[in-house]
């Protein structure tokens, strides 16, 4: 079987092509590639990448999904049915379900309606988090009674970390006590317990938790009435701008780049960076605290894989907590797999490079072979 999975944002995709000979192997990669790309040209740009790796026909599309709710706990064959749910779950995620259904729909009329489309979401792999990490203090008329919940995303990024992990550390059962950090656009940490998320930064929807690029985090609920009120704006404008007016790009008023951030000397600019890396240092201590200490911090994405700098601040002044970096081996690791804790640390620190397409062909792969 050959397998194509879409891993789509809203100005860029990652495409990649997987081989699968029978159930018992785990699928091979064949070709990779990261283009900058818009739902309009979703058509073009995957009859160009099947084009440049000669890999037609294909026998089934695996999309990455971000929001799958309640309903949708495993990967999913997409039908008119399935696009619909997704549909509703747009609000719940307004920067990815939407862009990731077009590219769903491009996907179908490419290929013959026989080419199995499946979904894989994010959020299934917080589908186990315990009852206590999910639940808000709400009367269950408003909250789980209308699923109002912690979902948890990036689950396949974190996913990809524990799974190499658990390759390194072959001595720790299932990986062990692990810590996560998802870092790129979007920010995210999960607390991992022997392959069991425990607990996991974002909430109902991806603007909980940690400073991002242009999403908050944490917020107090109160402020998004109060700022409709004083700014004279609905309560929708606002959370649009908790989600993409906010976080690095509007502390600083500058950039949502930690690369631009870190150059520029104003005060702001220092603040917003200060801030992003207190929140993630200020989760790694919750963490802690609800695993009863870790055996490895990971740190994966963009800003997680290619800054030093950033890893350095969010890990300062945890040596209470065992962990030692090597400033030298912290440096020298720039996007690829490194372990960057000092001899002496109790804890392992390391960088790894987030894999979700592998997570999404396996998760695809075993979608098909568990519907026949």
């Amino acid at each position: 079987m050959t397998l194509l999975t879409i891993n789509s944002g809203s100005t860029s995709v990652k495409l990649a092509a997987f081989a699968r000979v029978n159930a018992a192997t785990a699928p091979e990669l064949l070709r990779r590639e990261s283009l900058s790309a818009t739902p309009d040209q979703a058509r073009e740009v995957i009859e160009g990448f099947l084009g440049r790796a000669g890999l037609r026909p294909i026998e089934a599309v695996a999309h990455r999904v971000v929001h799958g709710g309640t309903r949708f706990q495993s990967a999913t064959r997409i039908d008119a049915g399935v696009v619909d749910a997704l549909t509703e779950l747009c609000a719940l995620a307004p920067l990815h379900n939407p862009v990731a259904l077009r590219w769903i729909a491009a996907a179908r009329a490419l290929f013959e309606p026989h080419v199995d489309q499946i979904a894989v979401f994010d959020t299934a792999f917080f589908a186990r988090l315990p009852r206590i990490a999910t639940e808000y203090a709400l009367p269950a008329s408003l909250g789980s009674g209308l699923g109002v919940r912690r979902y948890g995303f990036h689950g396949l990024a974190h996913e990809a970390m524990w799974r190499r992990w658990r390759q390194l550390r072959p001595e720790l059962t299932d990986g062990g006590r692990l810590i996560s950090l998802q870092l790129g656009g979007g920010c995210s940490m999960t607390a991992h317990a022997c392959g069991q998320p425990l607990d996991t930064t974002m909430g109902f929807s991806p603007l909980e938790g940690l400073v991002m690029a242009t999403r908050s985090g944490d917020v107090d609920a109160a402020i998004v009435p109060f700022l409709a009120q004083r700014r004279g704006v609905t309560a929708d404008r606002i959370v649009e701008i908790l989600n993409r007016e906010s976080g690095l790009l509007g502390v600083s008023g500058r950039s949502s780049d930690l690369r631009v951030l870190l150059a520029e000397a104003s005060p702001q600019a220092q603040l917003a960076v200060d801030l992003y890396c207190y929140r993630a240092r200020k989760y790694i201590g919750a963490f802690l605290a609800v695993l009863g200490g870790c055996e490895g911090i990971v740190f994966g994405g963009g800003v997680g894989e290619h800054m030093p700098q950033i890893r350095e601040r969010i890990l300062a002044s945890l040596g209470w907590a065992g962990v030692a970096l090597d400033l030298g081996a912290n440096a020298a690791a720039l996007g690829q797999e490194a372990c960057i804790s000092a001899a002496d640390s109790r804890t392992a620190v390391y960088v790894i490079p987030v894999d979700e397409e592998h997570v999404l062909a396996a998760a695809a792969l075993e979608c098909i072979q568990r519907s026949g």
